[in-house]
């Protein structure tokens, strides 16, 4: 049973948004930058402040406000586990469906809502992305304006289903921009990764079983036929050039049959109506409550479960620790030593990183390949059986391992994850990540100085499995693991390799390995870490 929310304005008028005849679509997903990790400004959420008017667009927003409760902060810019201690993931992105009629508001509730629920990784995707590609004869009609792009065949709905379906299950997706000069897909698609909350949006987003299947929260935008009117004749004549006479046939003739035919009868799915869209304030709070109440629900913990858990058991079979030999032994006692000057450890550690580096990559699958030499002979050997290796750093430690690697694979392509351990929580906390395209056909070789409890590894690992990297062509090097975070990564997936040059029996009540290496990141880099903002043995904490 729907709920209709009204408030006490409704003389206020509402911005002209969300008018799907404005065809320009863009998305993005905001892997790309470190901007938004400072300099943030906290917004002021459900002010009566009107934006500047946008197009519907499918994006994701990475800066780092924080959610608050009455009682305490639940989350900060970072995006806490989605997965439990077995890798698997635990929590799907809560999706909320925006439906209404052409120029009704949509994209101006969908902005109200992202600014009150004030919580990263919220990815907005919008219905006019997935408009199909239309033949010769469809865009010679498009052209004439007699195309009917409010009905359900304009859409792409078995790609929209298998996008959103996937965005849910928190894996990497890959949405299509719609060209509406060309009336085709440019070749460039958006990554769009991430997500605790989904925004989905469309004049038609309640009209197909599948897509309602995927939604959590279903909200219709009720707004006046004559005010969606107006404002189509305004943005036509203002910025199209259009004739009255046009627009209204047009209106008449698409537009206004397709709203009763297919839109309005949706609004008996709706589980909230919001009439006036983004100017009805206590609509917008109560959407807002019960989101935040969502995300609470499914809050959970790893990095103590992964301390209580595998105690006792053997290394797996899939460590590989480096032959402890007298050279590595002695580099060892080197940069283990809290006596050693920087200089010194560097030195000794890029040697250490240098020596892993060369023993992980014996792993890698390789295939016979016959070649003839310079005097005419020919020699039987070797060559990698795949396209290509990836190396990806864990920030900032396993970035020191990146020189290493460069210095070993030729023309390697690299990625980057920042992970930081929640001060308040203890629970590690995705900020930020750059990865390759078309990762997931390598081989990537996963790399951070050390590993205690192996929380950031397990979260790692997992951001390259939602990139539809195989399992078993991950490769997981660090200089110090601790047993547990072996185990941890071994338990949650058993066919990634674990390459190590020495695995430490204990974890102390910090998570510090123990007798362990120190904080590497602070011995590497020169740095002291300030009392807020400090790197363990693994991530950072914040």
């Amino acid at each position: 049973m729907e709920t209709t929310v009204s408030d006490s304005k409704p003389d206020q008028q509402q911005t002209d948004e969300g008018m799907e005849a404005d065809r320009s679509v863009s998305s993005g997903s905001g892997d790309d930058s470190l901007d938004g990790l400072s300099n943030h400004v906290p917004r002021c959420p459900l002010t009566p402040s009107l934006s500047p008017r946008k197009r519907t667009t499918s994006q994701s927003k990475t800066e780092p406000p924080l959610l608050r409760t009455d009682k305490r902060t639940i989350y900060t810019a970072g995006r806490p586990p989605w997965y439990n201690v077995t890798g698997t993931t635990f929590k799907e992105a809560f999706v909320i469906g925006l439906c209404g009629g052409s120029a009704s508001g949509k994209t101006t509730v969908a902005n109200k809502i992202i600014e009150a629920l004030d919580v990263p990784w919220v990815v907005l995707l919008s219905m006019d992305s997935f408009y199909k590609v239309l033949n010769k004869e469809e865009q010679e009609l498009a052209a004439k304006n007699e195309y009917n792009f409010d009905h359900p065949d304009a859409f792409d709905f078995e790609l929209l289903v298998t996008v959103l379906r996937k965005l849910k299950k928190g894996k990497s997706i890959k949405v299509p921009v719609y060209d509406f000069t060309s009336h085709c897909r440019r070749k460039e698609w958006k990554t769009v990764y991430g997500a605790n909350v989904v925004i989905f949006e469309g004049i038609l987003a309640f009209a197909n079983k599948e897509l309602l299947k995927l939604l959590d929260m279903k909200v219709f935008v009720d707004t006046d036929s004559d005010i969606r009117l107006i404002r189509r004749l305004k943005r036509d004549i203002s910025q199209r050039g259009r004739d009255i006479s046009g627009i209204i046939k047009q209106y008449n003739k698409f537009v206004k049959p397709a709203f009763e035919q297919y839109i309005e009868p949706t609004v008996q799915v709706a589980d909230i109506v919001v009439p006036r869209g983004g100017e009805n304030f206590v609509a917008l709070d109560l959407i807002v409550q019960h989101v935040h109440s969502q995300l609470e629900k499914r809050e959970i913990t790893v990095r103590s479960a992964l301390a209580s858990a595998h105690q006792g058991q053997p290394l797996p079979k899939t460590l590989s620790v480096m032959e402890s030999t007298p050279q590595v032994r002695g580099m060892h006692t080197i940069i283990r030593n809290k006596e050693t000057n920087r200089d010194e450890f560097i030195f000794y550690s890029k040697r250490l990183m240098r020596l892993l580096i060369e023993h992980a990559l014996s792993f890698l699958p390789l295939k016979p390949v016959s070649v003839e030499t310079p005097q005419g002979g020919v020699y039987e050997g070797k060559r990698l059986s795949g396209k290509r290796i990836t190396g990806v750093s864990i920030l900032r430690a396993g970035e020191t391992m990146e020189q290493a690697l460069m210095a070993v694979c030729k023309d390697i392509r690299l990625g980057k994850i920042l992970i930081q351990t929640n001060h308040d929580t203890g629970e590690p906390e995705l900020h930020y990540l750059r990865l390759p395209k078309d990762i997931s056909e390598d081989y990537v070789i996963l790399m951070d100085s050390t590993v205690s409890t192996g929380a950031a590894a397990l979260m790692a690992v997992r951001v390259l499995l939602d990139h539809d990297v195989a399992e078993d062509k991950i490769f997981l090097l660090s200089l110090l693991m601790a047993e547990m975070g072996v185990h941890s990564v071994a338990y949650a997936f058993p066919k990634v390799r674990i390459i190590t040059t020495a695995v430490d029996k204990e974890v102390n009540d910090q998570f510090h390995i123990i007798p362990g290496i120190g904080n590497f990141g602070d011995r590497y880099f020169g740095t002291d870490a300030p009392s807020d903002w400090c790197e363990s043995d693994e991530g950072m904490d914040f």
